[in-house]
């Protein structure tokens, strides 16, 4: 077989800690696959549809006939908004005056 060296008994064991846990996402992912489609046939034999199951037929219903005039509607202006009121922005001798202390 192969001469692996000294290390042999570690490389062998990496290799099967991989396997083993390899393996265990395969069957836990199957595993999860059947209950979420065990679940999914349960929720359509209730009558719960999926969002991208293609939909029954609608019957088109024609709109509703308007058998009077209908008045035209009063259009109105927009009010006028008052502009906001700003305050003066404080120059930078007034905000170093700001910061320092009376002495």
């Amino acid at each position: 077989m192969f001469d692996l060296g000294p290390h042999a008994s570690f490389i062998v064991a990496a290799y099967g800690v991989t396997v083993v846990a390899v393996g265990a996402l395969l069957i836990a992912t199957l595993e999860d696959d059947r209950k979420q489609r065990r679940l999914l046939t349960d929720l359509e034999r209730k009558g719960i549809r999926r969002r991208s199951a293609a939909k029954p037929p609608v019957k088109q219903v024609a709109p509703p006939v308007k058998t009077t005039a209908a008045k035209p509607q009063a259009t109105r202006m927009p009010a006028k908004r008052k502009p906001a009121k700003r305050k003066p922005a404080k120059s930078a001798a007034t905000k170093s005056r700001a910061r320092k202390s009376p002495s």
